[in-house]
């Protein structure tokens, strides 16, 4: 009998390649689709992708869910002057949690999506560079990834719409989708203002405290941001601070955005079972390509990095993770 998987069935390229490949290493395969009630055409290319490949489909509504573990943090996080990260914040709180509600239900081991990373006994490792996304990963915990499959781990875009095409699946050309799923028009300030989460405006003002312009509410800006401040001045301004307890945004000629010292809360440990002294690692503290060597240590509750470069602008609400080679040491939030 085959072994059963349950995996997130999206609609798009990558997770109908992946339920290909299952069913072809010999698995069962029950595809589920994690509805978030925007309607769209997420549910319908699901569908026929499901029917193509011959594998059932189940629907999961997972508004509520959304809302708690991520909707609500991620307007709390702009409020206090962070910039959040919902997808690193979704996927072990609400889309993985969905999985494996369904994989109990039917008896399968297994669980799997269409993400470009690697597991090797209970640890995440990168996938290829061109399109790895062990950083999104990186919050997922032991435990849920002993039991979690990615098959595309070792191909890269391209190659995945190639065997898309040679598969006959019908969204082989489906453009991918890049924006956070929950604000599909991408304007995430937008979105804060419509649900009544919105900040007032204030003051820019240098270091010292003089005021240059005005801001438009500081969940318009980013830590390290340069563009759109329509600010004018002796040089070009960049986001040096966020002060939410007086409504101001800190501008400065970025020549202090550098740390030397990064610090990061509720670690996440992967491929060890807890830090209690100094590692060499390398971070990324973006979700970008960029790793930096540095210092791990245990710091408290929390953990310290001590940068080997100075890091530009690590920005609160941002994710942290640590590397060895490929193996996703932890992760952490920068605070």
């Amino acid at each position: 009998m085959k072994q059963p998987v349950v995996l997130g069935l999206s609609g798009g390229v990558d997770s109908a390649v992946a339920a290909t490949l299952l069913a072809r290493q010999g698995f069962a395969v029950t595809g589920l689709y994690l509805d978030i009630g925007l309607g769209g055409t997420g549910a319908a290319d699901a569908a026929a992708v499901a029917d193509r490949l011959g594998i059932p489909l189940k629907i999961a509504d997972i508004r509520q869910e959304l809302e708690w573990e991520v909707c609500a943090p991620f307007a709390a996080g702009y409020l206090a002057g962070h910039t959040p990260l919902p997808c690193a914040m979704c996927n072990p709180t609400v889309k993985f949690p969905a999985l494996f509600r369904l994989a109990e239900e039917i008896g399968a081991q297994y669980v799997s999506t269409g993400h470009y990373a690697n597991v090797e006994n209970g640890v995440l490792k990168k996938g290829r560079p061109a399109n790895d996304q062990s950083y999104m990963l990186a919050r997922l915990t032991r435990r849920q990834l002993q039991s979690v499959i990615f098959p595309l781990g070792n191909y890269e875009k391209r190659e995945v719409r190639e065997l898309a095409r040679e598969f006959g699946i019908p969204v082989a050309d489906k453009p991918d989708s890049m924006e956070i799923c929950f604000i599909p028009s991408g304007d995430y300030a937008a979105w804060l203002e419509a649900h009544g989460f919105s900040t007032p405006e204030g003051n820019f003002v240098d270091k010292e405290g003089n005021v240059l312009a005005r801001h438009k509410g500081i969940h318009h800006y980013t830590l390290g941001q340069g563009r759109g401040l329509g600010v004018s001045g002796p040089h070009r301004y960049y986001v040096s601070a966020i002060r939410p307890e007086t409504n101001e945004v800190v501008l400065s000629d970025g020549t202090d955005l550098g740390r030397d010292v990064v610090r990061g809360a509720q670690p996440n440990w992967i491929a060890v079972e807890t830090l209690t002294e100094p590692m060499e690692v390398t971070v990324r503290l973006r979700h970008s390509r960029t790793e930096q060597e540095a210092v791990l240590s245990p710091e408290g509750d929390g953990i310290r990095l001590d940068m080997k470069t100075p890091a530009r602008a690590p920005t609160p609400g941002q994710l942290a993770v640590f590397y060895q080679g490929d193996a996703v040491v932890g992760s952490a939030w920068i605070v």
